[in-house]
C-alpha cells in the first residue's frame, strides 16, 4: 500500500461518488474505481457500501478514513517546511455561502494569489455548511460558529444587510408598503443556518420569489419586487438601493473555521492571516459605496 492509494480513498470517503472525485484525483472515473477496489483487495474487505446513490464508508472505511486524514495532516506538516517566506505554494480550498462565495472571495483570492503565483486557490460555494471533517475543504467561512468537531473559531468581521428594490419602483414608507410587492428570499425549508431567516424582520412567512442562492435573489431582485440584501452585494447590481434604513437593518459576521490540527501548519496560517485581511477590507469597501 502507497500513499496514492490513500489520496485515491480519501477523495472518493470526501465526496461518496466516482465520478465526483475523478476531476479532483485527474483520473476517469472507471480508473478510480479500479483503484478502490485494489485497495479493499489489499486490505482484505470492503471500505464503500455502493449503491446508486454513491459510496458510503463502511465501519472499516471510516476507521481507515480518520487515519489517512491524520496521515495526510502531517504529510501537509512536512511539506510545510519547505515553504520558506519566499511565497505560498500548493492547494488551498476554501468552502463559503454562496453570497460570500461571489462577491467577496473572488477578488481577495485573486489577490492572494498574484501575490503567491505558485498558490492554486479553489472556492467552493455551497448552499449548506461546508463539511470540514470530510475535508470538503482546508478551511471554510460560515454565519455562525459552530458547536462541535475539533475546530478553531475567528471572527473575520461583521457586515450589514437592508431591504433593497429597484431604483425606478416607488419608495416605500413603511413595510406595508411591501404587501402590494414580491418579495424576494430565501426558499424556506432550505435555510441551513438560523442566522439566514430575514423573513420574520419583514412580517413574512413566505415568499413569492424564492433561491438557495444569494446570487439569484439578487438577480431576482434586479427584475421586480423587494428583499433583504447584504450591502456588499449591491455594488454588483446597481438598479437597485436600500430603503427603510431605519426600520430594516441587519448585522450579521462571518466566522473563519478550521482544522484545529491545522494551526500547526505555517503555510495555511500565512494564507489564513491574508483571507481574513483581505475580506474585513473588501467588506469595508463594498459597503461604502452601498451607503
Amino acid at each position: 500500500m502507497n500513499w496514492d492509494d490513500m489520496r485515491v480513498f480519501l477523495a472518493v470517503a470526501r465526496v461518496e461518488s466516482l465520478t465526483a472525485a475523478a476531476p479532483v484525483l485527474k483520473m476517469d472515473p472507471a480508473t478510480v474505481g479500479r483503484r478502490i477496489a485494489r485497495l479493499e483487495e489489499a486490505i482484505g474487505g470492503p471500505l464503500f457500501v455502493k449503491s446508486p446513490q454513491g459510496y458510503a464508508l463502511t465501519d472499516q472505511g471510516l476507521r481507515m478514513r480518520d487515519h489517512a486524514a491524520q496521515a495526510e495532516s502531517a504529510l501537509a506538516l512536512a511539506m510545510d517546511e519547505g515553504q520558506g517566506e519566499e511565497g505560498l505554494t500548493g492547494q488551498i480550498r476554501i468552502g463559503a455561502p454562496d453570497g460570500c462565495a461571489n462577491f467577496l472571495l473572488p477578488q481577495v483570492c485573486a489577490r492572494i494569489q498574484a501575490e503567491n503565483p505558485g498558490l492554486e486557490v479553489q472556492i467552493l460555494a455551497l448552499p449548506r455548511v461546508v463539511n470540514l471533517s470530510k475535508r470538503e475543504a482546508d478551511m471554510a467561512i460560515t454565519v455562525s460558529p459552530p458547536d462541535t468537531g475539533r475546530l478553531s473559531v475567528q471572527k473575520i468581521t461583521d457586515y450589514a444587510l437592508h431591504l433593497a428594490m429597484r431604483s425606478d419602483l416607488p419608495t416605500p414608507t413603511g413595510l406595508e408598503d411591501l404587501k402590494t410587492l414580491p418579495v424576494v428570499g430565501y426558499i424556506p425549508d432550505m435555510i441551513f443556518d438560523k442566522e439566514l431567516d430575514y423573513l420574520g424582520t419583514l412580517g413574512r412567512d413566505g415568499v413569492p420569489l424564492a433561491s438557495n442562492s444569494v446570487a439569484v435573489q439578487l438577480q431576482m431582485l434586479r427584475r421586480a419586487g423587494g428583499g433583504i440584501v447584504h450591502d456588499f452585494a449591491l455594488p454588483f447590481a446597481p438598479e437597485l438601493r436600500r430603503v427603510l434604513v431605519d426600520q430594516v437593518s441587519l448585522t450579521r459576521r462571518f466566522y473563519l473555521v478550521r482544522h484545529l490540527s491545522d494551526r500547526q501548519s505555517d503555510r495555511l496560517n500565512r494564507f489564513a492571516a491574508a483571507l481574513l485581511t483581505g475580506l474585513k477590507s473588501e467588506v469595508a469597501h463594498l459597503q461604502s459605496i452601498a451607503s
